[in-house]
């Protein structure tokens, strides 16, 4: 199966403040989407996590893990989403865990991160912020023709300052009223919180 194949279209994100109820908006997910859990600061993450990854599972949806290599491991998750700052020293594109192939995802701001990026061996990379957003809003957003060059080379267009080794969500003030504007981006998807948890 090629990297593209395998990778969800849309990608939802658990917030600890802005998705108190993660099981809620993971149910009005469609099947073959996927679920990058966070929520970094709460106590019982390990027990969140070990509840909804079972819940994903027989829902088709993949459960990724938010940088943590070993509760992803012990909960059979099906990958882990790297932080930019992790891309530099990472080396474990196409590593396994429980007899199965991980999917990595990693979170980019610029073009070297997106080269970083390719160099890990992600198999794909969450841009952003495309447009503004409330969870930074002090954040200057990329805008649509930016990001949009930031995409093209891995589908096979000609671009002279922009080339994304690895296929790129967009993230970051993704909602339905702008969701069209992606429509030719060259993105494999989009990436957010109150896209789907409103």
């Amino acid at each position: 199966m090629s990297r593209l194949n395998s990778l969800p279209s849309i990608l939802f994100m658990t917030d600890l403040e802005r998705t108190p109820d993660p099981v809620a908006a993971i149910k009005r997910l469609p099947k073959g989407a996927g679920v990058i859990f966070r929520y970094y600061q709460a106590p019982n993450r390990k027990e969140i996590a070990r509840a909804l990854a079972p819940l994903c599972r027989k829902l088709q949806i993949k459960f990724l893990i938010a940088e943590d290599w070993r509760l992803a491991t012990e909960i059979n998750a099906d990958g882990v989403h790297l932080p930019e700052h992790a891309l530099r020293s990472w080396r474990g594109g196409g590593n396994k865990r429980n007899g199965k192939r991980f999917l990595i995802t990693s979170a980019a701001h610029s073009q070297s991160s997106l080269w970083d990026a390719g160099r890990a061996g992600v198999d794909a990379v969450l841009v952003s912020p495309v447009f503004p957003t409330v969870s930074h809003p002090n954040k200057m957003p990329l805008g649509i023709t930016q990001f949009s060059n930031m995409c093209r080379a891995f589908f096979g267009y000609v671009s002279y300052i922009y080339i994304s080794p690895v296929p790129v969500y967009a993230l970051g003030g993704v909602t339905q009223n702008n969701l069209t504007r992606l429509k030719n981006s060259g993105c494999v998807g989009v990436a957010g919180i109150g896209l789907f948890y409103p």
